[in-house]
C-alpha cells in the first residue's frame, strides 16, 4: 500500500525484454536500501525487487502490466516517479493507493499558472468502469504516474490537475508534455461505495 507521496525520480539504466517480460533497472539514491522482494510504486505501478546492486536496483513488469500502463514505454534515460511501500505508524499525507494501475491517459495540455502548472488528461471512458468507480470526481482523489493529486475540472473523460513547484521538479511531471501517456490509479475508496451502491 502506498499513498501517493513520491520520494524521488529515478533514471532508467537498463531494459532488458524476456519473452512477454520486462525488467527495468533503475538508478536511485535508496536502493542500497532496499531488500529483495520488497515493493516499491514505479510511476504508481507496484513492482518487485528481484535484483540489486549498489545504487541499481531492477524489477519485471509481465505483459498485463505492460499493457495497462506507461511502463512498456519507457527509455534508458527516462526518470520514473518512485515510491517505497507505507509504513503504518506514519501519517498518510496523500491518499491510499494500491499500486494497482487502471489505464492510461493522454495528456492533452500543460498550461502555466504563474509559478504552478495546471495538465489536463483525458482518458477512455467505459460507462460500466465508470459505475463502478473508475472515474474522478470534483475535488476527488487520483493517482497519476504514482503521485497523489486532487482532480479539478472533472469531466466524463477527462480531468486537470494542478501541480506546485516542488512536484515538477521532484517527479517525471517536467516531462509529461501534450501527447504523454501516464499511468492511472482511481480512487480504491469510490471503487468500493460504487459497489456497494450497485448492490442496493
Amino acid at each position: 500500500m502506498f499513498s501517493g507521496i513520491v520520494e524521488e525520480a529515478a533514471t532508467v539504466v537498463a531494459l532488458e525484454k524476456d519473452k512477454g517480460n520486462l525488467h527495468l533497472s533503475l538508478k536511485c539514491s535508496f536502493a542500497p536500501e532496499l531488500k529483495i522482494d520488497q515493493s516499491v510504486a514505479h510511476n504508481g505501478v507496484c513492482l518487485t525487487v528481484v535484483r540489486k546492486e549498489g545504487e541499481v536496483y531492477t524489477v519485471t513488469a509481465i505483459q498485463e502490466t505492460l499493457e495497462k500502463s506507461n511502463l512498456g514505454r519507457l527509455k534508458v534515460g527516462d526518470k520514473v516517479n518512485l515510491e517505497r511501500s507505507m509504513i503504518m505508524n506514519g501519517r498518510l499525507d496523500g491518499h491510499i493507493v494500491q499500486g494497482h494501475v487502471d489505464q492510461t491517459a493522454e495528456c492533452l495540455e500543460v498550461k502555466e499558472a504563474d509559478g504552478s502548472w495546471y495538465y489536463t488528461f483525458r482518458y477512455d471512458i467505459d460507462k460500466e468502469k465508470a459505475a463502478q468507480g473508475y472515474m474522478t470526481v470534483e475535488k476527488g482523489s487520483v493517482c497519476v504516474n504514482g503521485v497523489s493529486l486532487t482532480v479539478v475540472n472533472s469531466r466524463d473523460d477527462r480531468f486537470s490537475v494542478a501541480i506546485i513547484p516542488y512536484t515538477y521538479e521532484f517527479t517525471n511531471f517536467h516531462q509529461i508534455q501534450p501527447g504523454t501517456l501516464v499511468n492511472l490509479e482511481f480512487d480504491i475508496l469510490g471503487k468500493y461505495i460504487s459497489r456497494l451502491m450497485a448492490l442496493k
